[in-house]
């Protein structure tokens, strides 16, 4: 009986083609869809088993961070410049859309940490532990957007029918943030000050980027702020949503093609070293 001879030969991306690792990663998050809301499920109900208010909590953070703002402004400490609509509605919607990056950046680069015994037990797609990580900032966010809308009934102003477009509005901060989640992710396996540093990082960005306050015209500030993507990210659906023009397009549509590019190169060097992340964790 003749024998039978098996060659195995490594995964080799050179050998089949860079373009395949895009395909491979489309079908792969197509494939974990399920796993992902799995994974969402469960991190949204440890978020708030054994609290006294439950899911009420997303509805009280924002406010109370809203209302530190609105008194920090009133007792004159905190100038925030001039403002095209009432202080709580811009400020609220400014908080909006920076939680998606803020919340979102530091629970997509914990997932892996934080899933650490899972990832030794299991073989399983590591990316969906980052992608399920987005899915409670983004429903925080949705639940932001009831009391921005409570708020425009409050002040009797129409928000601009351009909301109707907040969906792809939400894309470029949505990429920004799951690719530097991904690689960010994969560092702080190796290196954990990368969480620690990271949260003080966020805290900084915030007063640095104008989230609650107006562009400042002159100054340091000024200057960094046209270098800042997650400033045109927050600013430009925030206009359109309270006054239906967008007078900085440019640089958000430069800032969508940086996001898109970040994206696309992290998830690639995520699928690369992939494997090796349960060696590290």
């Amino acid at each position: 009986m003749p024998e039978t001879i098996i060659i195995y030969e490594p995964d080799n991306s050179l050998k089949k083609g860079y373009l395949s690792i895009f395909n491979e990663i489309f079908i792969e998050i197509k494939k974990n869809r399920w796993l992902i809301y799995q994974l969402f499920k469960r991190d949204f109900l440890a978020s708030y088993k054994q609290t006294f208010i439950g899911i009420f909590w997303t509805f009280l953070l924002p406010i109370i961070s809203l209302g530190v703002f609105i008194i920090l402004n009133s007792s004159g400490v905190f100038i925030v410049g001039n403002v095209n609509a009432p202080y709580p509605l811009y400020a609220m919607l400014g908080l909006a859309f920076w939680q998606i990056f803020s919340t979102g950046l530091v629970a997509c680069s914990n997932s892996l940490v934080n899933a650490g015994s899972m990832i030794i037990k299991i073989n399983f797609s590591k990316k969906s532990l980052v992608f399920s990580s987005i899915g409670q900032p983004l429903l925080s966010f949705s639940i932001q957007m009831l009391i921005v809308i409570c708020l425009f009934v409050f002040y009797g102003i129409m928000p601009s029918l351009m909301i109707l477009w907040l969906p792809f509005l939400l894309l470029p901060i949505l990429l920004f943030t799951i690719g530097l989640g991904l690689i960010l992710s994969l560092i702080n396996g190796v290196m954990r000050d990368i969480g620690n540093m990271l949260s003080v990082f966020v805290t900084f960005m915030m007063f640095l980027t104008p989230v609650v306050y107006a562009k400042p015209s002159e100054g340091i500030l000024a200057s960094i702020t046209i270098y800042n993507p997650i400033y045109y990210f927050i600013s430009a659906p925030r206009e359109l949503i309270l006054t239906g023009k967008m007078i900085e397009s440019n640089g958000f549509f430069i800032s969508g093609i940086f996001s898109v590019l970040i994206f696309i190169v992290c998830i690639t060097v995520f699928h690369l070293t992939e494997t090796r992340v349960a060696e590290r964790v």
